[in-house]
């Protein structure tokens, strides 16, 4: 009886290992894969030119975006005349405005706009594989608490913002959107 039982064992659990991986998807019809070109390997991100008045905004970009391709892992990042690409880009307009206002016309909200000018450079091939004129992101924060929201500053609307950018500008290098 113990061998049989023995025996009977593996093909129960095949069975079972079987059903699962049939009942399984085997895809979904979405994949996050590289769109990168598979001979660029390394990345250089010169600081950023600023065209505003925002002291240390193209500073603050330039370590956000090192940083998300950094995490991203698929470039590393390096010197420029080590690098096969390059991403290069200048501030063309920072604003932060009043959006939202209080019945008796006090600002709670603001907005804040952030456009900047950038290129990604195959350096291998000496072409650029993308570039955007005036690639725009926005944000909002509250500068009153809502509900069980603190009240926010301007710095905090703007890390926001550069993050915004970096997460379009890894994307859209890395997946080609």
């Amino acid at each position: 009886m113990w061998g049989k039982a023995a025996r009977r064992a593996p093909r129960g659990a095949g069975f079972w290992i079987a059903l699962i991986l049939l009942a399984t998807p085997q895809g979904c019809g979405y994949t996050v894969r590289s769109a990168l070109p598979s001979h660029l390997k390394t990345l250089a991100i010169p600081s950023f030119g600023n065209n505003t008045v925002e002291f240390g905004l193209s500073d603050d970009i330039t370590q956000s975006l090192v940083n998300g391709f950094l995490a991203d892992r698929h470039l590393r990042i390096v010197q420029e005349r080590d690098a096969n690409a390059v991403l290069r880009g200048t501030v063309v307009a920072y604003k932060n405005q009043v959006f939202g206002y209080t019945s008796q016309e006090r600002a709670t909200e603001y907005e804040i706009v952030l456009t900047v000018q950038v290129t990604f450079r195959d350096m291998i091939k000496n072409h650029d594989l993308w570039k955007e004129d005036a690639l725009t992101i926005r944000t909002t924060y509250n500068v009153v608490p809502v509900g069980t929201e603190p009240a926010r500053t301007e710095t905090d609307g703007r890390k926001e913002v550069i993050q915004k950018l970096t997460d379009q500008i890894v994307s859209r290098t890395v997946q080609g959107w």
